[in-house]
């Protein structure tokens, strides 16, 4: 143990930061996580509303479900059912061509397992947030990542300018911590500056993502004309997908909720118009009505929902892979590891190996002191 970083920060609490925290704190490694969210999670988050008669609704409006098929992962994974945090979601799934107005590929249970979180996708992430030797500090977003060539170290400070502390190693696991995107939705500069890791800065430049928006709808009856509880819109220009959450494994079932996931096409096209700022309360208004007007062309459901909610994912779908290879990207001089689903590939289980990646770079580094 002489040999590891003892005093990490992690910056960001998506599955791929949890996953890489959790496994340093594991090997001795001190460890604080900073998450500019009121929440761990990231894509992986679970979303809380509350209905106008003041009922409580629950919405995984992120990654809807999550396969594994990597043995180092599948570990994990065993691990985590044992403490009753993940379940596989054991139902029929299909697409749906809104031009026959019919569903296609309905396939059956057990042709590829699904799991999800349990009671909602944010439970791993908190889990591992929340470990021995894992001291996360929520609602603090980092403004800046400092370099401090003297002291071989990083200075950690927050957007409002408070000092967090010197750490001899930082984790990004947020890409927007270094990307030009960051200056667009905040107005000011990335925190990372990549000029610090030339050999890195190349590698990373403008990783292309697909943004998407999420509607979360309740609604008092189930939708009975729906044959899957899971399915990918064929030939719309509006929807890409939808789900039932409320029929996942250890979620609440007071009402039948559903989430529908736009196209990129739609969500880039409305970005465009509106910018990457935090979109207004009447752009998701439109928004909100757009999904559910597209959905109600389809003809599935019968009742108006007593609740609906868009939801904007501005950055946080990956469209390509940058480090399949290596799963991450490390600068051993400074103690910096880059990682993310953007790295291996753009789903759940490439986030961990990311996180998992990262966090064998400083346990397996010599001298990392």
């Amino acid at each position: 143990m002489s040999n590891i970083v003892t005093k990490v920060a992690v910056v960001g609490s998506g599955i791929s930061g949890a996953v890489c925290a959790s496994t340093l704190a594991r090997n001795g490694v001190s460890v604080t996580l900073f998450e500019s969210a009121r929440g761990p999670g990231g894509r992986m988050s679970q979303r809380r509303e509350i209905a106008e008669d003041g009922k409580e609704l629950l919405f995984d409006h992120g990654a809807p479900f999550f396969s594994i098929s990597n043995t180092d992962v599948l570990k994990l994974l065993h691990e985590w059912e044992l403490k009753g945090l993940v379940a596989e979601w054991k139902e029929n799934f299909g697409s749906f061509d809104c031009l026959s107005n019919k569903f296609l590929d309905i396939d059956q249970e057990g042709l590829g397992k699904r799991y999800v979180g349990v009671p909602g996708m944010n439970s791993i992430c908190k889990a591992l947030c929340n470990e021995t030797g894992v001291e996360s500090k929520f609602a603090i977003g980092v403004g800046r990542l400092d370099w401090l060539d003297s002291e071989n170290s990083w200075l950690v400070m927050g957007m409002d300018g408070q000092n967090h502390g010197s750490f001899k190693g930082v984790v990004a696991s947020d890409k927007n911590i270094f990307s030009t995107r960051f200056k667009d939705v905040t107005g000011c500069p990335p925190p990372l500056d990549l000029s610090l890791a030339p050999e890195l800065a190349m590698k990373l430049q403008d990783i292309p993502v697909n943004p998407c928006f999420a509607l979360m709808l309740a609604f008092t009856e189930p939708l009975s004309s729906i044959p899957v509880k899971g399915f990918s819109f064929k030939n719309s220009e509006v929807l890409s997908w939808g789900h039932c959450d409320s029929s996942k494994p250890g979620h609440s079932t007071t009402s039948e909720r559903w989430v529908l996931h736009s196209t990129a096409k739609y969500a880039r096209d409305l970005i465009a118009q509106t910018g990457l700022q935090k979109p207004s309360t009447a752009t998701l208004t439109k928004v909100a009505e757009e999904l559910l007007e597209e959905f109600e062309r389809t003809g599935l459901h019968g009742s108006q929902p007593f609740f609906k909610k868009a939801h904007r994912w501005g950055s946080a779908f990956p469209a390509a892979s940058v480090a399949e290879e290596e799963k991450c990207f490390w600068d051993g001089k400074k103690k910096l590891a880059i990682c993310g689903d953007f790295c291996v590939s753009p789903n759940v289980e490439g986030a961990i190996l990311s996180g998992l990646a990262a966090a064998a770079k400083f346990i397996e580094a010599p001298g990392c002191l």
